[in-house]
Parts: structure tokens; C-alpha cells; sequence
């Protein structure tokens, strides 16, 4: 018998949790998490009492990390997993995907703000957050801690 494997019914071979966790990239902590969460069923039991996956676990969980790599929620992805469990096509993960490149483009319009911000600090030469002293700074910071409106709200 392979050593890999932990015990062998009709269904195949089956892998016990820390074989799973390490063939997926996991921790066996995460493991038991998405099996309380349902994204994963309970295992069986080898009759040692080891839990005892079938080797499509570590695939689930390969697709499982993938979805959250491109920005799904584990609640998003679980919903993903139980709309594909009942063997139907369904509009849900295109309408879902459209969603997360729209929050993806909210971010990075975000992330050029604060990269143009950060730019423009570092090009005036600013020394402080809250007593800069270059000309010109570009951070309203330093006129709010000292209690001054600060240069947009000054009219």
C-alpha cells in the first residue's frame, strides 16, 4: 500500500488531512475551516479514526484559493461552489465576475490617487505629516494639526 494513501473503499484511495493540506497549499487548520463553513464535506473516517478525504478534495480546495486569489469572499466563493453543486448552468458567476472587475477598477482608480498623492510628496520634499516645512506642500495634514483650514478650504 503507497504510503500516501490512508485507506481504500470503492470510491478510490483517500488522503488523510495533512496529505490534503500539503497538496493544496493549506494549512490542515484551514482545512477544518472550510469544512465547518460547508465549502468541503466532512470526511470519511479511516477506522483508525483518521479523517480520510478523497483525492478531489485537493482539487475543491486548488479552486477554492484561485476564486479568492481574484478578490471573491469566502461567503461569494461558497455560494459559487453551492450554485455549481446543483448541476445547472446559471449566469451567477459572470454576473458575479463582472461585479469583482468593477471593484477591481474601483481600486485601482483609488491606488492612482494615493500614487499620484505619494508622488507629489516625495517630488515637493515633504519632512513631516504634521510640520512639513517644504514650499508649497502638498499634504493638507500639516494645516489641520495646527488647527488652519486647510489650502483647499481656504477662500
Amino acid at each position: 500500500m503507497r504510503q500516501d494513501i490512508v485507506l481504500q473503499e470503492p470510491g478510490g484511495p483517500y488522503l488523510r488531512s495533512g496529505q490534503v493540506a500539503e497538496q493544496a497549499g493549506v494549512n490542515p487548520q484551514t482545512l477544518r475551516y472550510y469544512e465547518r463553513r460547508g465549502l468541503i464535506a466532512e470526511p470519511a473516517r479511516s477506522p483508525g479514526g483518521h479523517r480520510a478525504y478523497p483525492p478531489e478534495t485537493v482539487t475543491l480546495l486548488t479552486v477554492i484559493k484561485a476564486a479568492q486569489r481574484l478578490g471573491f469572499t469566502l461567503e461569494e466563493v461558497a455560494e459559487l461552489i453551492d450554485t455549481g453543486r446543483r448541476a445547472h448552468p446559471t449566469p451567477d458567476l459572470r454576473a458575479r465576475a463582472q461585479d469583482k472587475i468593477a471593484e477591481v477598477d474601483a481600486k485601482i482608480a483609488d491606488l492612482t490617487t494615493i500614487r499620484s498623492a505619494l508622488t507629489a510628496v516625495v517630488s515637493a520634499g515633504c519632512d513631516s505629516l504634521t510640520h512639513c516645512t517644504c514650499p508649497g506642500c502638498p499634504l493638507p495634514f500639516a494645516d489641520l494639526a495646527e488647527g488652519r483650514p486647510s489650502k483647499e478650504n481656504r477662500s
